[in-house]
């Protein structure tokens, strides 16, 4: 199912935004949906919070790194988000419209400060419609050598009852009785009378006489969606894969958004990842080590791996064993496995391991007095 927006298409901005770049998309969306600007206006309400939310975390030095390797998931128990106040936007409200006065302020909060006048919105205008994100959790093995999988998920489309117009049948469009037809509203503040946009229309100065009863108005439908999605071999956690139109639809014949696959890839049993190469390490006994053996592995193909160990070989030792890491991408070609043996020393022994041990201390007539050595110098 659709989780709530990717908190970087809330904002409008990359991955990779400074902070500065956040804050001015924050400040603005902040400026346009503020309920101070919106009174009344419940869907302006939840893209302040919404802008909020987002905001908080991806202004949060530690909460954002968080947030991109694991997504909404790895922000539970963190408080995370706007918690349904605007506790963090109104302590920072001085931070993201300073700079410019009290007038800036004043006509940032309500649209054209002492008796100017923003641009009104016509009813008919396109809108691009919203991208939406979708958490996918996969295995590591599918990671690495690719898989299909069915995601399930719910978007707007345009409403088939009404097309989209948000009007039943012989509807027509009014002048808006609140601000009569005009797009603004003057309201007083304090001393002052200013203008902010329509809290009845929306700011196109026109309502709908008889609402569509399918879609209640808004001209969109809530459907569910069913496609098989096709994730490459090699993609590493985090991977965002964008399925163009696949968001909710525009308005008035605007595009529709986006949706954005992002990928959890899940830890494996043995293997782990370092770019295009796999790492594991196996256990192998004093005697094995001593002497040397040839060992069998299983790949994470689960293909049986012959490995020979030389005789001597120490405890950490790492071996690579050329193509059997992760596939690289648009490639026949895979790169490389790396092993690192841990060596144990036996801790129960029966009287004859511990015989033959004896008798090889014997013979190997090691000092008991040996010189210590700076740790450094190990390294």
């Amino acid at each position: 199912m659709v989780s709530k927006r990717d908190y970087y298409e809330v904002l409008g901005v990359d991955k990779g935004a400074s902070k500065d770049d956040i804050k001015k998309a924050y400040r603005k969306l902040a400026v346009k949906y503020h309920p101070d600007r919106n009174p009344g206006n419940k869907e302006a309400e939840e893209k302040f919070k919404e802008a909020t939310e987002a905001y908080e975390v991806l202004s949060d030095d530690q909460k954002r790194p968080i947030y991109d390797q694991y997504g909404f998931a790895g922000l539970d128990g963190m408080g995370g988000g706007a918690q349904g106040g605007y506790s963090h936007a109104f302590h920072d409200f001085s931070d993201l419209f300073g700079g410019g006065g009290f007038s800036d302020i004043f006509e940032n909060l309500f649209g054209g400060g002492f008796g100017g006048s923003s641009r009104r919105r016509s009813a008919s205008d396109p809108a691009q419609g919203e991208t939406l994100r979708y958490d996918l959790n996969i295995s590591f093995k599918e990671a690495v050598y690719g898989t299909k999988s069915e995601i399930v998920f719910r978007h707007q489309e345009t409403c088939t009852e009404c097309h989209g117009t948000g009007g039943a049948a012989g509807s027509s469009r009014k002048t808006c009785p609140t601000c009569n037809g005009m797009g603004q509203v003057r309201r007083s503040a304090g001393f002052f009378a200013v203008q902010q946009t329509c809290p009845t229309c929306g700011g196109t100065g026109t309502t709908i006489d008889k609402p569509c009863s399918k879609c209640r108005g808004s001209g969109f439908e809530t459907v569910t969606k069913r496609m098989t999605l096709t994730i490459p071999a090699g993609v590493d956690d985090g991977k965002r894969i964008v399925i163009p139109h696949m968001g909710n639809a525009g308005a008035n014949g605007g595009p529709a958004g986006d949706l954005v696959v992002i990928l959890n890839v899940d830890n494996h049993e043995c293997f782990e990842r370092d770019g295009q190469d796999l790492y594991c390490a196996i256990p192998v006994t004093f005697a094995q080590a001593a002497v040397g053996v040839t060992l069998k592995i299983t790949s994470l193909d689960e293909k049986e791996i012959e490995f020979k160990l030389p005789a001597g070989t120490e405890n950490g030792k790492l071996f690579k064993i050329r193509g059997e890491g992760v596939p690289v991408t648009n490639s026949s070609r895979k790169d490389d496995l790396y092993i690192k043996v841990l060596v144990q020393v036996p801790t129960k022994m029966n009287s004859e391991q511990r015989r033959l041990m004896e008798e090889y201390a014997r013979i190997e007539n090691a000092t008991t007095s040996p010189k210590c050595v700076r740790l450094s110098s190990l390294k």
